[in-house]
């Protein structure tokens, strides 16, 4: 039976993979700091999971971690870094702790949990890392600079690590997701300095699609990367095209869109501490009304090579009937 490690599984799309994984048969350990949201997940998965209150930001606990699934459920298959913080904030107004703190937890968390996987992974020459990342790795944000940079961060060491184990012809592999805006509790969790309640840049999609994207990474680590959500790659393709364009976008709709209209209340925040450690909240967020439960895209994503090989015979038989009514006509 597969054993997956999944961070952040408390609430949100880590939850949300936690359950897709558990769906399909496996043994799940579930990391994350939130007493309340680890014990109802587990309640969830019907005795195929493994609760271990964590603190991704000490490599210490990690480590530990690793060593307990190892012990109690068997050798990791799978590790999935999705634990998170952040604070929406112009840069200004956050404070070098606070900045810390993100970097510590968003960046730092994805460190220690790709070492703590590689310790066990490499000695048997098997496993797969899945790093969920975000449009906002290639693109920054207005509101979101701590994010964004912890975000960044991740992408830089993917791409060093991943070069590193093609360079040793590793049997473990390691791919990485990127995700558009996903309809989680973070936007009540999140410490918040905005003057009204933060939101998800539309179109917001369901934590299950996020879900269905790393489940199938998992098991197809030789791609590079996964882009989930049409906004995630029309997102990243404007990047690569006309960034400068897109930050003077960014600057006129960037705040407003990713504020509603009511307005928030005291700056408060799950920095510091678990907002679920008394209390569970679920894995959806207060959006489910304005969500996508699915993504023609991912689908798209996931059969790409019929997907392509469909589009290249369309476009042979296309090329073939238009050759032949050119010749009808130069004949006639």
């Amino acid at each position: 039976m597969e054993v997956v490690v999944v961070t952040g599984a408390s609430a949100g799309v880590g939850r949300a993979a936690a359950r897709a994984f558990a769906a399909r048969g496996a043994r799940v350990a579930l990391l994350a700091r939130g007493r309340a949201g680890l014990e109802s997940v587990a309640r969830e998965l019907d005795g195929q999971g493994l609760p271990i209150e964590v603190d991704v930001a000490d490599p210490r606990q990690v480590a530990e971690a690793a060593h307990t699934v190892e012990k109690e459920l068997g050798p990791i298959d799978v590790w999935v870094n999705c634990a998170f913080t952040s604070v929406f904030a112009p840069f200004t107004e956050i404070s070098p702790e606070e900045y810390k703190r993100v970097t510590e937890v968003t960046y730092l968390g994805f460190v220690h949990g790709t070492r703590a996987a590689l310790d066990v992974m490499r000695p048997r020459e098997r496993g797969v890392i899945v790093l969920v990342g975000s449009a906002l790795a290639h693109r920054g944000i207005p509101l979101q600079s701590a994010y964004c940079g912890a975000k960044h961060a991740i992408q830089g060491m993917y791409e060093s690590l991943r070069c590193e184990l093609l360079h040793e012809r590793s049997g473990v592999g390691i791919t990485m997701v990127h995700l558009p805006a996903v309809n989680t509790p973070q936007f009540d969790w999140v410490l918040s300095r905005l003057p009204r309640k933060p939101q998800p840049v539309p179109p917001i999609y369901q934590p299950e699609v996020a879900a269905e994207a790393i489940v199938f990474a998992a098991g197809h680590p030789r791609r590079r990367e996964y882009w989930v959500g049409a906004s995630t790659v029309l997102t990243l393709l404007a990047d690569r095209i006309a960034p400068g364009l897109l930050d003077r976008y960014l600057a006129r709709t960037g705040f407003d869109s990713q504020q509603t209209s009511e307005r928030a209340g005291p700056p408060h925040g799950n920095l510091w501490e678990p907002r679920d450690q008394a209390e569970d909240e679920g894995a959806h967020g207060r959006f489910d009304t304005d969500s996508h439960p699915s993504s023609p895209q991912v689908w798209i994503s996931q059969h790409r090579a019929a997907v392509t090989g469909a589009f290249a015979a369309g476009t042979l038989l296309a090329y073939g009937a238009a050759r032949r009514v050119a010749a009808s006509r130069n004949s006639a």
